[in-house]
């Protein structure tokens, strides 16, 4: 178990969130760097007093916010000059525990967001999706890794858990959480992000009820049903799930998905 912290690279300095995001020494707390998702929205932006960069933009100044963070995070008296960020002569002690650096996690599906991942991240985190959709993606990652002579990467897969004591009392907790009707709040946000991504597949509004299309995952039904499912994205190489999970009346214990 380890936890993993998110960034969003327009609001927090590199050298920064460098700083803020090492692991705690005292605790030996396993505390990994992550970029989960590169996406900023407009409003936010300006609600935050940044500029808001169009997507292309927005992965030349994620690039950049990389080669910073990694090099404070490895060297002392650091320096760096490019077209979003100066840094001059950065030093930060103590490094972090891990070594060579905490673990950065990214995901995007655009080409530029791939191409970037496979070059300066170390693990890929991917929408919901089915086992069968998943395990090209990974298989293109890999080539894109081993084009570029790096070593492999994690791969992970978001995942909505509904776990019931049969799939039709499953079925029926799906069906309520997806409910979701336009005037809810935040279907506004739900839009814009749609709108600013550049994504594989057309997203449904039953797919924004949970995060991350965390239901596309299918794992859905009884204790054995998610097992099987699990075990089919290990067979794929999904090396993580990130898991949320629908609890019923009776909790259930993650001991029963081993």
């Amino acid at each position: 178990m380890e936890l993993m912290v998110a960034v969003r690279p327009t609001f927090p300095q590199s050298g920064f969130a460098g700083q803020t995001s090492r692991e705690h020494r005292p605790h030996r707390q396993r505390t990994p760097h992550s970029q989960r998702r590169l996406q900023l929205g407009a409003d936010e932006a300006a609600k935050y007093g940044v500029h808001f960069d169009t997507h292309d933009d927005r992965y030349a100044r994620t690039s950049e916010w990389l080669d910073v963070i990694d090099g404070c995070w490895q060297q002392q008296h650091f320096s760096y000059s490019g077209r979003y960020y100066s840094v001059a002569d950065n030093v930060l002690a103590p490094k972090p525990v891990r070594q060579p650096r905490p673990t950065i996690y990214a995901g995007g599906e655009s080409e530029t967001a791939k191409n970037l991942i496979a070059s300066k991240c170390d693990a890929y985190l991917m929408h919901g999706d089915s086992p069968e959709i998943v395990g090209p993606k990974i298989v293109d990652m890999r080539e894109r890794r081993e084009r570029r002579g790096l070593p492999p990467m994690t791969y992970g897969v978001a995942g909505y858990a509904i776990v019931r004591d049969s799939e039709a009392e499953a079925r029926h907790e799906v069906t309520r959480i997806t409910d979701v009707q336009q005037s809810a709040r935040g279907y506004q946000n739900y839009q814009q992000w749609v709108t600013g991504s550049k994504l594989e597949q057309k997203i449904s509004l039953e797919d924004y009820s949970v995060s991350n299309r965390g239901l596309r995952s299918g794992l859905v039904g009884t204790a054995r049903q998610v097992k099987e499912r699990v075990a089919a994205f290990h067979d794929v190489g999904v090396d993580l799930l990130l898991c949320n999970q629908a609890r019923s009346a009776r909790r259930w214990s993650a001991s029963r998905l081993r």
